[in-house]
């Protein structure tokens, strides 16, 4: 099954969003691809909370969903909007992905649940805390023939949500992101290959890349993981790009079967915490 990663470099309103994406994936469409991910804030990019929120919309309204929905019923494919920056039905924000049928309709939706509060040993920091509810549910969809387990960017250095998406029967784990350059530069690639050696799943990651308009640096670098843990699709740079794929479905079942480790894990009682150096007498 022929799949395509767009890897973009979002702007700061979902008018330029739209216009930044669209061509991108209707050149995947006409390459032939059957299933089409976007990354992690494909409608748009703003870090400044103050301008950022009066510009989100409900999930039905957003400018760049609705016309994704379009592009997936004029080409026939199944989109994942790796995530559109939403207001909630509450009124407050969310880190949504959502996924796409042919058909133009919203099959499914997943809020990130893991927050990206971090300090980091470059001066860089992040509090997505501060503007984004979390999500509280783990999703796993269908796409045709794909058994998605969707979660996104962060998400990725939580590696029990993969191994529950892939214990309800998900074998192919998209993880859109908008990177930060530092920590896709030592991070990235591994923990992508990592999780798809531990799940026996195909990982789709496409990325933001590049430096943006409000000022953000994203490592780019979009990739396909097999299975077995082999890269079978990367782009070595941060520009707008797309990446296709060729993905044998049987590959999941074959890594799980040779790995069993998925039916061989074994309860066990939590250590105590540590709490002081041990005495040498």
């Amino acid at each position: 099954m022929k799949v395509a990663l767009i890897q973009t470099r979002t702007p700061a309103t979902q008018d330029a969003g739209l216009a930044h994406v669209l061509p991108m994936v209707r050149k995947a469409a006409l390459s032939g691809a059957c299933f089409i991910a976007t990354p992690e804030g494909t409608n748009l990019l703003q870090k400044d909370r103050d301008l950022l929120l009066p510009m989100l919309k409900p999930v039905g309204e957003d400018v760049v969903v609705g016309g994704l929905r379009a592009a997936a019923l004029e080409f026939g494919v199944w989109i994942l909007i790796g995530s559109a920056l939403v207001k909630r039905e509450d009124g407050k924000a969310a880190n949504r992905s959502v996924l796409i049928s042919p058909q133009g309709a919203i099959v499914a939706t997943y809020d990130k649940l893991h927050m990206f509060d971090v300090d980091l040993p470059t001066g860089e920091s992040a509090r997505e805390s501060a503007t984004y509810e979390p999500g509280d549910r783990a999703v796993t969809a269908r796409a045709g023939d794909l058994k998605l387990g969707m979660t996104v960017c962060y998400d990725l250095r939580f590696p029990g949500l993969y191994r529950a998406l892939a214990l309800a029967g998900a074998e192919v784990m998209t993880i859109p992101a908008a990177f930060t350059r530092p920590t896709g530069a030592a991070h990235w690639e591994i923990l992508m290959r990592a999780r798809a050696i531990e799940t026996g799943s195909f990982i789709l990651a496409p990325a933001q890349g590049g430096r943006h308009e409000d000022g953000r640096g994203t490592y780019g670098h979009s990739l396909v993981v097999a299975p077995w843990g082999e890269i079978i699709a990367q782009l070595d740079h941060d520009d707008p790009d797309v990446l296709l794929a060729d993905l044998d479905l049987e590959a999941s079942a074959q890594a799980r079967a040779a790995i069993p480790n998925l039916v061989n894990d074994r309860a066990f009682s939590a250590p105590h915490a540590l709490t002081e150096k041990a005495v040498l007498t």
